[in-house]
Order: structure tokens, then sequence, then C-alpha cells
């Protein structure tokens, strides 16, 4: 009898996933509500926790990037990579990867990917390469630099669980930084070398010629620049630096020797005690914990650009940028609570096997990364799945000391691979890139696994993994 109700809870998983895939886009979080409620209402499991942590980063996120794009900063950004890119063409395997995952990093999502696709396949276009290949290599590296954003959900959960374990804020950083983006400029060498990237052989490109299906290259963008768009760029930098200095300042790694310090001068009555004390108020106890942090400053970030840059708050909504955003909050929703739904039902069960595989195979970690970002569909929502999880099944604990403890590096090292989400060809950004493509040469292939993102993207994140292996355990 258990067994059948396993058969029929795992046929309901895949079944509202794969419903949501023939949808598309927001489809996929309305049918995840489904699968929930045929799971608790009549195959008899508990419900799952709903990632609001995870969803309100988003949208804060969002709302701040939003206000910037109103005031024109994206279309300021987008000339500045433009430049880039016609600056070195025939680089542009490396180039296009490299803004994305710049904007990304700068931004925390990867929705930031879409203003650079029309640009990559022009100059692509220009260069008589197939556009398919510069633009495969930006999308992957728009989604894995999310685990290496300082201001995304996935980073801001992650640091959150492994600073418990002795590992500071801004060595995570440095590692998935150095890690995912010299994995994805390896990945664009390997592309490069033994892909086919001569546009003019490319038989369904001379298909689409003939039928006169090609836009001529157009050059340049001639985007009109805002007022008020450096301005707007100006502030949310500003803003993402504070982010990450405040969270730096409440690691524990530099928060406890800061304290031991200003406790010194307070103690020693120093002409600096004043200050110390200030110092201490604001440190012990923490009055802001890091989400909180990331997003009120977000907002304060949307606030300030709102003011100094003068843009109508009626017209945010109407945004790119919000729209995409929003419909990721959504899938978020309905895919992981689907998500942690089935896996809480059988927690014990997965404790046990992950435990037994990951003890014997420490990398499997990063494939159970990698299958439940394919159906979980969000960065955060499977770290917040799978890593407790992860750590139960190894026994990773805090140290009384402090120091990192046994076996965490292999969280750290596996992170980039919750960045599976270009396998199934739904994600927004990758569907936008297959359209905007005139050329045909970024396509879904008739088996639906086999486009033109499978390939760099697996590459990218084995090689961020590998890499991530090989730093943390030295670290």
């Amino acid at each position: 009898m258990e067994t059948i109700m396993l058969i029929l809870q795992v046929a309901v998983l895949l079944g509202a996933i794969f419903l949501g895939v023939r949808l598309g886009g927001i489809g996929i979080g309305f049918a995840g509500g489904i699968g929930v409620v045929v799971l608790t209402l009549i195959l008899g499991m508990k419900v799952g926790n709903i990632p609001w942590d995870v969803i309100l980063i988003i949208m804060s996120v969002i709302a701040a990037i939003s206000a910037m794009q109103l005031a024109g900063g994206l279309d300021y950004l987008v000339q500045i990579a433009e430049r880039i890119l016609r600056s070195n063409p025939k680089y542009i395997n490396y180039l296009a990867p490299t803004v994305t995952y710049c904007l990304t990093l700068f931004a925390g999502t990867g929705h930031t990917a879409f203003s650079m696709i029309p640009v990559i396949v022009e100059v692509a276009k220009e260069q008589n390469i197939k556009p398919s290949a510069p633009l495969s290599i930006a999308v992957v590296a728009s989604q894995i630099a999310i685990t290496a954003s300082p201001v995304s959900a996935a980073v801001v959960y992650m640091t959150g669980v492994l600073e418990d374990l002795g590992w500071s804020y801004p060595m995570l950083l440095g590692i998935w930084i150095v890690t995912t983006y010299v994995a994805c400029m390896i990945t664009a060498f390997l592309v490069s070398k033994f892909s086919n990237l001569d546009l003019s052989k490319d038989a369904i490109y001379q298909e689409r010629l003939k039928a006169g299906l090609i836009k001529a290259p157009t050059g340049a963008l001639n985007l009109e620049i805002k007022p008020g768009a450096k301005l707007s760029v100006l502030i949310f930098l500003i803003g993402v630096l504070c982010v990450v200095f405040y969270a730096t300042t409440i690691s524990d790694v530099v928060r406890k020797p800061m304290l031991d310090y200003v406790n010194m001068l307070i103690a020693e009555g120093s002409s600096l005690t004043s200050l110390a004390e200030f110092v201490k108020s604001y440190i012990d106890p923490i009055r802001l914990p890091r989400d909180s942090a990331i997003m009120s400053f977000m907002l304060s970030i949307a606030t300030l650009i709102v003011v100094f840059c003068k843009i109508d708050t009626s017209k945010i909504f109407e945004q790119s940028v919000f729209k995409s955003g929003m419909v990721a909050c959504v899938c978020v929703l309905g895919v992981a609570w689907l998500g942690d739904t089935f896996v809480a039902g059988y927690k014990q069960d997965i404790q046990d096997i992950a435990g037994d595989l990951a003890k014997r195979i420490p990398a499997l970690v990063a494939v159970a990364f990698f299958f439940a970002s394919m159906l979980l569909y969000s960065q955060a929502a499977t770290a917040k799945a799978i890593v407790p999880t992860i750590i139960a099944a190894l026994s990773i604990s805090a140290m009384p000391d402090g120091s990192v403890a046994p076996n965490s590096y292999i969280l750290v090292a596996s992170f980039a691979a919750v960045s599976a989400l270009f396998v199934l060809p739904t994600y927004p950004t990758l569907l936008g890139a297959v359209q905007m493509d005139d050329t045909g040469t970024t396509r879904i292939g008739k088996y639906v696994f086999n486009h033109a993102f499978l390939v760099p993207g697996v590459l990218a994140i084995a090689l961020s993994v590998t890499l991530g292996f090989i730093v943390s355990s030295l670290v």
C-alpha cells in the first residue's frame, strides 16, 4: 500500500510539473498549486512550507530594478554593454557571458539578461557567428551568477546557513564569484573551440534567409538615455555595496573581533568610547538580520530612485523586469511549495539515502541540487528544500570553537548546481533567446531536451562544482 501511495504521489509531483511546462511561463506556478491540493487533500500528505523569505527578497530586488529601469538605468547599462561587445566583436563568445554574468551579479536576478539578447544576436550576425553560441553561454552565465550575487535570495539563504558552520560571508562570496565566473569562461572556450560557429553554413539559417525571415544587422542601438539614468544606476550600485558592507559587518567572522575591540575601548575609557558604544549598539545584538536588510535596503534604493530621478511610480508595474519578476514569484510559490510538500513527506528516507551516497561520493550532493533545481525552478527554493536535508544526512553541525564544520565544504562546492533551470526549456530568458534569434540557430529540438543551452549549461555547472571542491577544500 505504501509503495502504491508513493507511486501516486510521485506521479502527481511530476504530472503537475509537466502540466506547468506545457502551460509555459507563469503556468508552472499555477500547476504547482494543483499539485499541492492533490497531494494534501486527496493523497493525505502534510502541506509543506511556503518559501516566503525567498519570494519577498525577489519582490524587493525586482521592485528596485524596475524603478531603475523606469529611470532609464537599464538602457544605460545596455548601452555600456553594447560598447563592450562591439569593441571586440570577435570575442563575443567570452564578452556576452561576461556581461550577463556581471549584470546578474549586480542586480541579483537573471532577468536583466533579457535586455542583452538582441544586442548579442546583432553582433553575432555581423561577425558571421551563430548567435546560438554566445546566447547559450550568456543565458547560462546569467543563471549561474545568481549563486554568486550578494543580493540574490539564494546567496542570502546559503550564507546564513554556512556562517553558522564557520564560513565567513566575504570568503563565500569570493569562492562563488571566482569559481562560477572561471567556469563560465572555460565553457566559452570549449564551445568556441569545438563548435561549428560559421553562421553561413547553417542549413536552417539559409532556409530562413531565402524566405526573407532574417533581419539585416541594424548596427549600434541608438537608445535614448533619460536624464536620471546614470543617477539611478549610481544609487543602485551604492545600495548593493551597502548590502555587501552591512552583511559583512554582521558576519560572525567580522562581528566578533569587532565586538571584542569595541568592548576593549569601552573598558579602557578611551577617547573613542562614544564611537565604540555607538558601533556596539548596532552589532550587539544585530538589529536587522540579513534577510530583512536585503529587503529594506532594496526598498530604500527604490525610494531614492523615485525621489531623485523623479519617476512616476504608477508606471513601475509596466516595466518588463517587474512583470518577469512577479512571474518568477508565482512560479517559486507554486513549484517550491509543491516540492517542499513532497520532500517533507519523505524527509527521513531522503536523508538516509542522501547521507549514505554523499558520504561515499560527496559530488552527488551537486547531482541532487542539479535535478532538484530542474523541478523547483528556483535557485533559492532548491537550496531551502535540499540543504537542511543534506546537513542532517551528513550530520554537519557547528563547531564549538567556531571553526569550519567538517564536510560543510561539500555544500559550498556544490551550491552552483542549483542553477540547472535551463534543462527544461521553459525559463523566460531561455525562451526569449530562442524567440529573438531570427537566424534559427538557437532552437529547441523535437525531443525537448536537445536544445542549445543543455551542453553549455551542464559544462558550466560541472566546472563550477569541480572548481568549488578544489577551492573550498583548500580553504
